[in-house]
């Protein structure tokens, strides 16, 4: 019987290799890969996100929990593809034109896989042709990030890029500068003022919440 909570905690922790070793274990023993996505990795994620918006974790924490989910994941995804375990969703997440900064964006890649999400990392400094694209090839929501006051306005471009192609995926954008006003004012579809709640806004905005 694979052991879900040693999974969460050891996850919690950031221990990598007990991760590897706890899921390739639980594979071995015939577990389900969805159970041992959800109930372990997922719930191990979970408390670090809640625990990151109550302030009691931080970036460096979040990011070896992160590392320690990754590890998790090698193991799990060939098997998942394998028993036809579905992602929850498909996100594409990037940081905007002329805005070099990476470290939220990495952080809500991380949240979002560690939540059940497919993610399409498109890197910093992306032009909204890039954003267009990745709506095109089946992204439901699009993740914006930006970090300067003056590359703001690359949101509101990806926005009226997506409008003017008749494309229908859900804008969401955030970062330190952003505000719920300013979603509203350029018609994004959602707002998240940290990683874990983009995670709650992305289940939200597909319809999984």
């Amino acid at each position: 019987m694979a052991d879900f909570e040693k999974i969460s905690e050891m996850l919690q922790k950031g221990k990598a290799k007990d991760v590897e070793a706890l899921v390739k274990e639980a594979v071995d023993s015939g577990t389900a890969p969805g159970d041992i996505l959800d109930k372990g990795l997922i719930a191990g994620m979970s408390v670090i996100g809640e625990k990151f918006k109550k302030n009691e974790v931080y970036v460096p924490e979040v990011l070896i929990a992160a590392r320690a989910m990754n590890a998790g994941m090698k193991i799990l995804e060939p098997v998942l593809a394998e028993s036809g375990v579905k992602p929850l969703g498909k996100v594409a997440v990037g940081t905007v034109k002329n805005d070099l900064h990476d470290i939220g964006k990495n952080l809500v890649c991380m949240m979002l896989k560690g939540a059940g999400f497919e993610v399409m990392d498109l890197g910093i400094d992306v032009a909204p042709e890039k954003f267009l694209e990745a709506a095109k090839n089946g992204a439901q929501v699009v993740g914006l990030s930006a970090l300067l006051t003056t590359t703001m306005p690359q949101m509101k471009a990806v926005i009226d890029a997506l409008k003017e192609a008749g494309v229908d995926a859900k804008v969401m954008i955030g970062g330190a500068p952003v505000t719920q006003a300013y979603a509203e004012e350029i018609g994004a579809s959602g707002y998240a003022p940290d990683a874990a709640s983009a995670v709650d806004e992305a289940k939200k905005l597909i319809g999984a919440a």
